[in-house]
């Protein structure tokens, strides 16, 4: 399984990841892209893309993306307070289906 953390997300928590690929919009060079755009830049090659915007949800009819999409919760996006959140994310990854989105807290 292929993961995709969003500019928003601490680089550093790719290496908590354990069991799947991952890379971030910024190794990508894909920073500044939009989220529609984003998503269908990703979704050939990533099967979930992980974010802390919230919003996305309301912005972003997903249907017809061939791209999960696991929203974290977490009281701000740094490091120790996303990382709590890596089993149940890692449990999202695999169940979330294309054109989803699931929340993870």
């Amino acid at each position: 399984m292929r993961l995709l953390l969003d500019e928003s997300i601490p680089r550093r928590l790719a290496k908590h990841l354990t069991g799947v690929e991952v890379d971030t919009v910024h190794d990508r060079g894909w920073s500044g892209l939009k989220n529609g755009e984003l998503l269908r830049t990703a979704e050939p090659e990533y099967d979930v893309f992980v974010t802390v915007d919230q919003n996305l949800q309301y912005q972003k009819n997903l249907r017809g993306f061939e791209i999960g999409v696991v929203v974290l919760v977490a009281r701000t996006n740094r490091l120790e307070d996303l990382l709590p959140l890596v089993p149940n994310l890692l449990v999202a990854c695999s169940t979330v289906g294309h054109g989803d989105i699931l929340l993870v807290r």
